[in-house]
């Protein structure tokens, strides 16, 4: 049971530290004139587009911080796995 759990929050972080990564190719897409327009530019927005819209409202002038507030967030949502994680382990061996 415990390896299991282990197993779990390895997988879910390792599902977060890609899409992190898919949001970073996504942002650096930008600097590409019409990389938003290939394949790869609309499979990356298809899936990252639905959690940046969240933070779409979060600019300075022209420049857009909304990437970087979502990786910040998905990071804090990574250290409240770990953190669970160490939790869920603690009570399994009391």
């Amino acid at each position: 049971m415990l390896s299991l759990v282990g197993v779990i929050f390895k997988v879910l972080n390792w599902c977060i530290s890609a899409y992190i990564l898919l949001i970073v190719v996504y942002a650096l897409m930008s600097w590409l004139p019409g990389a938003y327009r290939s394949r790869l530019g609309q499979f990356v927005g298809r899936i990252v587009n639905p959690f940046l819209s969240y933070f779409d409202r979060i600019a300075l002038g022209p420049l857009g911080f909304g990437p970087v507030v979502a990786i910040v967030v998905l990071t804090l949502v990574q250290y409240g796995l770990y953190a669970l994680e160490g939790m869920l382990i603690n009570l399994m061996l009391s």
